[in-house]
């Protein structure tokens, strides 16, 4: 679905004084993604992920190496490549503001020349998908962004592609549309064979949708692996933060060192290699009460860190 060989791309900025600057964002960067494949692409801000989906999509031209996406070159062949992907960027939307999402389906209809029967099925069954019959007929405007963002990825495949490429999808939603979004790009790649290509900050995102990583950094890959290896070898602990019933609950178990405690709450940190979350969750409904949990994965950060140690 995807093949790239030593993809390079350097930039130019001008001075003040007009004098020129290069430097490299993507340094000799290969991969290749299979069909169905759901491949998380992480990295700190800075790393060229985002000036890579742009190169895959035929946005921005590399400065050498090769890409091909279902067998075409992205900034050559642009258009007949924009029937066969979709984009979903967190930042940006596709859906005109002022106007329901409704209307916008019925424009890209046209945009994308699909015929009327294909296109009543294909919206009636992502429409059921995505639960979003109440909202068709609200002003875009007027939705939350979790309900945007459900609008913005049926916007994404009324064509059916067969690659969706999401720059940060679940970017300010709340932990209930997050899971919801999640669950659906999980069940869209399961049921369609949908190739996923996500860059995101958030750990869940890629624990909950993803079944392979590639990290960048600087421009260059520095991980390509399965999340379970990923998971296994890099991410060694979880925080937990624990609302308890108890006013002051003594916490003791394998693999748990306490960070933080006071009335009514604690926070522990979990070894994963001596212990699982669902034990420790268990072992604590034992001692007490819990009335919320929160578990904190480390940031992409700490991960990365994790992995030049390595």
């Amino acid at each position: 679905m995807i093949h790239v060989d030593a993809l390079v791309k350097n930039f130019t900025s001008t001075s003040f004084f007009r004098s020129k600057t290069s430097f490299s964002a993507i340094k000799a960067v290969s991969f290749s993604i299979q069909r169905g494949e759901k491949v998380a692409f992480i990295g700190p801000n800075g790393a060229g992920k985002s000036t890579t989906i742009k190169m895959l999509c035929g946005i921005l031209y590399p400065t050498s190496g090769s890409i091909k996406v279902l067998g075409m070159t992205p900034w050559k062949e642009r258009k007949a490549l924009g029937y066969q992907i979709g984009t979903v960027f967190g930042q940006r939307t596709q859906l005109w503001y002022h106007l329901p999402p409704i209307e916008t389906f019925d424009l890209l209809q046209k945009i994308y020349e699909i015929e009327s029967k294909k296109y009543k099925k294909q919206l009636d069954t992502l429409i059921e998908t995505f639960e979003i019959q109440s909202i068709l007929h609200k002003k875009v405007r007027q939705l939350s962004l979790g309900e945007r963002m459900r609008c913005e990825i049926v916007a994404s495949l009324l064509h059916r592609p067969q690659i969706l490429f999401l720059d940060e999808p679940t970017i300010g939603l709340d932990i209930n549309a997050k899971l919801t979004i999640r669950r659906l790009l999980y069940q869209l790649s399961k049921e369609y064979g949908t190739t996923l290509f996500l860059t995101s900050h958030d750990t869940a995102d890629i624990e909950q949708v993803c079944d392979r990583v590639i990290v960048l950094d600087q421009g260059s890959i520095i991980l390509d692996s399965s999340l379970r290896e990923l998971k296994k070898n890099y991410i060694k602990k979880k925080i937990i933060h624990l609302i308890t019933e108890g006013q002051w609950v003594c916490f003791e178990h394998v693999g748990v060192k306490i960070v933080d405690r006071g009335e009514h709450h604690i926070k522990i940190e979990v070894n994963l290699h001596q212990t699982d979350i669902d034990t420790v969750i268990y072992h604590a409904l034992k001692i007490t009460g819990l009335k919320d949990i929160t578990i904190e994965d480390p940031s992409m950060e700490e991960i990365i860190r994790t992995v030049y140690a390595g």
